[in-house]
């Protein structure tokens, strides 16, 4: 096992620890689950969101005895399917599997449900690393040289996203106003499209997960710089983050995660957090999110509650800084 995996099953079994010492204040319900329990998942069937979905799903199934299952929801940054558990009976019986993106639709959407009271964080399943990349016309090979290159061309680079509010538009709108430069955002409906155009070399940068774009950069048709995360991923060990290289403070990670209905027994988020934790401690686990290009994640409630207000606060100061309005 490389150094990496240890650390990481180390902090899992500790959270697992943890998790089973908080089971003294709440107790699980011995007779949970007793029948079918519905998995609503944010995205589109086939995405990472998904197949980590399904696959935690019957993990869970095999565990429990009872059936799992899945109800994709996809649309509106999620928020269809974190409104349809938010409005769900708080029994245990339906949970959501979702994205980051949950974090910034209640600062671009109007949205029905309370994200804060709606909602019990339950415990972070992956992470889908991702990358800073530049066409290799741009003369720079680290984030440094970036920076210095833009800031001698304001509004001269143009950087790509999947659309606009998207996660890639705000992480990079959150890169130029921590190091001052002055790059033009241009939204495309989609992420490949993003990637193609800095491919073709009509975009300078983009920001975007390692599996999508690491067959550009290890072929020389795009130029990695540094990850963007708030750690380095085992995906690529000898790249250093965005903070690492100059810019201290900044991390974006598209993680993917459980929620259940607010007002959920905590009993029942305990025992749903334990069995996730223990499920992506297992070989096969770690082995299908490696193949998918994911970090295997893990948390207790309280630190991804903590992570999810947190990211929910820091997106909004994003938006207002672009001037994005909730439509």
């Amino acid at each position: 096992m490389d150094a990496f995996a240890a650390s990481r099953c180390s902090a899992l079994l500790i959270l697992s620890t943890s998790a089973f010492a908080a089971g003294v204040a709440y107790a699980q319900p011995a007779a949970y689950p007793t029948k079918s329990i519905r998995m609503i998942i944010a995205l589109a069937p086939g995405g990472g969101v998904d197949t980590t979905g399904r696959f935690i799903g019957a993990k869970l199934s095999q565990a429990w005895g009872q059936p799992v299952v899945a109800d994709n929801r996809p649309g509106a940054g999620g928020a269809i399917a974190a409104e349809t558990v938010a409005r769900a009976a708080p029994d245990g019986y339906t949970f959501l599997v979702s994205s980051s993106g949950i974090t910034i639709t209640p600062s671009i959407m109007k949205l029905s449900y309370d994200p804060a009271k709606d909602l019990l964080p339950v415990t972070l399943a992956a992470i889908s690393p991702g990358v800073m990349v530049v066409h290799p016309s741009i003369p720079v090979k680290n984030v440094k040289e970036l920076i210095a290159f833009a800031k001698a061309r304001p509004g001269e680079l143009f950087y790509s996203s999947s659309g606009q509010g998207s996660g890639q538009h705000l992480s990079m709108a959150l890169f130029c106003q921590m190091t001052g430069v002055n790059m033009t955002h241009v939204p495309y409906k989609g992420t490949a499209p993003s990637i193609t155009d800095v491919v073709g070399g009509r975009i300078a940068v983009t920001i975007a997960s390692v599996i999508s774009t690491r067959p550009m950069f290890t072929s020389g048709k795009l130029r990695a710089l540094a990850v963007v995360g708030t750690k380095r991923t085992p995906a690529l060990p000898e790249f250093p983050t965005v903070a690492e290289s100059g810019v201290p403070g900044f991390g974006f990670d598209n993680w993917y995660a459980l929620f259940l209905p607010g007002g959920t027994d905590q009993g029942i988020a305990l025992k749903l957090q334990e069995t996730v934790s223990r499920i992506l401690l297992e070989p096969d686990t770690r082995k299908l999110l490696l193949a998918q290009g994911l970090d295997v994640a893990g948390s207790s409630q309280e630190e991804f509650a903590r992570m999810y207000a947190d990211e929910i606060s820091k997106w909004a100061k994003v938006v207002r800084a672009v001037g994005l309005q909730p439509n």
